[in-house]
């Protein structure tokens, strides 16, 4: 009894759908290598070329698989999915066999993707045959469905969904699950970036595309990306915005310690779950030890101090409480922070405020010199929170 053809198209389940992709995809590869010009048919058509590419390893799995399938089971050769399997492996090989004609003498590739890729790499090698204007070969060197431009653009997305948006003065713009995006987006930007920058320098030795894109990058998009390059530059320019936000934002809440690159991913999501409680702690190990940890807790406390009065409900002596935890942990950390950290507490202690509550501690405009340089000997961090509170309670 024959098998209904519906029957075995459902016994391919999704798998007959990427048969049929497939097989309009080697109908129109076919057609340009074998066109006259096959160069610039496929120069202007490097998105196929890569389309194939990538997909064809889980083509040839397909393959083989509904191949194996369809031997066991005996189905009819008139049916439409045989005759589906069976053109596109004829298309298949006739691709093959047009890519290996085109290919220039050397090793043969292990696979029809390989060679694919390797195709793409000598095409854009030689370059157009009259010359073509920067911006065209940019959008040849860089087709949209490069897998780094996608990546790029993945980090792009988380970019400018955080800091497009307009966030109230003094608050953070990202809460504890955007910091934790954040961090996977940034390393994510710079290597498929990075990627992209060195793919140009590869296709366009003399330069000129690199220069014409880095002139663009710093320029805000005005409308929605379509081609590669303007994909790029889209990714470029709101993971230069990060970058800038990011590092301003860590100053102003760090300052004076400079964190290290590696450090970053855990402050930003320390610092987002400490907007919501400020004796949330820093923890010790991956990125930080003690002292290091509490380095970052003592020069968060003296920049939340120094940056504005303390609005709403708040405790000064709870503050000062958490100087002195912080500074008990920091203590037996050395090096060029520790001598920032030091030097803003020695400020604070020779200009103290007027004021009970210690907001812009550090302010000069709203502090008066001490009758005595308090603290001037001290040198450990807890001895020089405890003199500046010292001061601090002399001047209330």
């Amino acid at each position: 009894m024959a098998t209904h053809p519906d029957t075995l198209r459902a016994r391919l389940e999704d798998r007959a759908d990427l048969l049929e992709a497939a097989r309009l995809r080697y109908r129109a590869l076919r057609g340009l290598l074998n066109a006259f010009f096959w160069r610039d048919r496929v120069r202007a058509n490097l998105e196929l070329l890569r389309e194939v590419a990538l997909g064809q390893q889980e083509v040839d799995a397909t393959l083989a698989a509904v191949g194996r399938r369809a031997a066991a089971e005996g189905w009819p050769r008139e049916q439409a999915p045989v005759r589906l399997l069976e053109e596109v492996r004829r298309l298949r090989e006739e691709v093959a066999s047009a890519v290996e004609r085109r290919l220039a003498p050397g090793a043969p590739p292990g696979s029809l993707g390989e060679a694919l890729l390797r195709l793409e790499e000598e095409v854009l090698a030689t370059g157009p045959l009259l010359g073509r204007r920067t911006w065209a070969r940019a959008v040849e060197v860089l087709p949209r469905n490069l897998p780094e431009l996608r990546a790029a653009c993945v980090a792009a997305e988380v970019f400018e969904r955080v800091f497009k948006r307009p966030v109230p003065e003094g608050s953070l713009p990202f809460n504890a699950a955007e910091a934790d995006e954040l961090c996977r987006a940034l390393p994510l930007a710079e290597a498929a970036l990075r990627a992209l920058w060195e793919r140009l320098d590869h296709f366009d030795t003399s330069g000129r595309v690199r220069a014409f894109l880095e002139r663009r990058v710093r320029r805000a998009p005005l409308r929605a990306p379509r081609s590669g390059p303007e994909l790029m530059l889209h990714a470029a320019f709101w993971h230069d915005v990060a970058r800038e936000r990011l590092g301003e934002l860590l100053e102003a809440r760090l300052s004076p310690v400079v964190p290290r690159e590696a450090e970053v991913p855990e402050l930003l999501a320390w610092l987002a779950a400490r907007e919501g409680s400020s004796e949330v702690r820093l923890a010790a190990g991956g990125a930080f030890s003690e002292g290091r940890a509490g380095l970052f807790e003592l020069a968060a406390e003296l920049a939340a101090l120094s940056r504005a009065r303390p609005a709403g409900v708040w405790n000064e002596e709870a503050a000062w409480v958490r100087l002195w935890t912080a500074a008990l942990r920091a203590r037996e950390e050395a090096g060029p922070d520790v001598e920032r950290v030091r030097e803003a507490l020695h400020l604070f202690i020779r200009l103290r405020g007027q004021a009970r509550t210690p907001a812009r501690l550090f302010s000069p405009e709203r502090a008066a010199l001490p009758a005595g340089e308090v603290g001037a000997d001290v040198k450990d961090l807890p001895g020089l929170v405890q003199a500046a509170r010292a001061v601090a309670r002399a001047g209330s």
